[in-house]
């Protein structure tokens, strides 16, 4: 079975600057498009089924992390981040031992654009939630976190203050101060840090989803205790 098949939802995202460029996508045949959507692997990076590199490679997906800012506009600093990508081997594994420095009472936020228009999302959240009940749960919909293109999940504590995200690209977002515990479990898996690595969000890219995918969200949102 094909890539285009077996996805009922495809949906191509740019960057901002990309906007007035014609996209990699707009001239190939099915076949070329499925071609390139079947590509599991670059190097050593295993893709997730969530999302696809532009048909160019204008990033070419890999392993590694760097470090990055947030400006908060609220409180006017800026708050550092720590990216990055895993195999697909790894990521989740690698998702639930970064959720350890949290601490054992969390706040969860669960992200969807199953039904989105324009691209935009929706945020469920839920308070005090015990680390060990959520990383339960999460595994039990190990299918859903790694191969949903419309899925994401951020899970953080205000009192340390941090925050993990494991977004729909799939990519691992930490914000915070100091990073040095989560550069060190990134480590653990071998990751290196790369100034200069680029990110699939960083050019053209490529998002799937199944028809499945939407109701298992809605059976994960309800095993969390979390109203739509």
């Amino acid at each position: 079975m094909g890539f285009l098949e077996k996805f009922t939802s495809l949906k191509r995202e740019k960057m901002p600057s990309q906007q007035a460029v014609q996209s990699s996508f707009d001239r190939l045949t099915n076949e070329e498009l499925d071609t390139h959507l079947n590509i599991q692997r670059y190097g050593k990076f295993m893709l997730t089924d969530a999302i696809r590199p532009s048909y160019d490679l204008q990033v070419v997906p890999q392993p590694g992390y760097r470090f990055d800012s947030y400006h908060d506009a609220c409180s006017g600093t800026d708050v550092p981040v720590l990216m990055a990508a895993a195999s697909r081997e790894h990521l989740l594994d690698l998702f639930m031992d970064l959720l350890d420095p949290l601490g054992t009472d969390v706040k969860v936020v669960l992200e969807t654009s199953h039904a989105s228009q324009g691209g935009q999302h929706v945020d469920l959240c839920r308070d005090h939630v015990e680390l060990p009940i959520l990383k339960s749960t999460l595994w039990d919909y190990e299918d859903l976190l790694l191969n949903d293109g419309c899925t994401g999940i951020a899970v953080l504590n205000t009192k340390v203050p941090y925050e993990v995200q494991f977004d729909e690209h799939k990519l691992l977002i930490v914000y915070g101060e100091p990073l040095g515990a989560f550069e060190a479990v990134l480590q653990a898996y071998g990751l290196s840090c790369q100034e200069e690595m680029q990110f699939i969000t960083e050019g053209e890219h490529v998002h799937s989803s199944q028809d499945c995918h939407a109701e298992q969200f809605e059976q994960m949102q309800l095993r969390l205790g979390m109203e739509g």
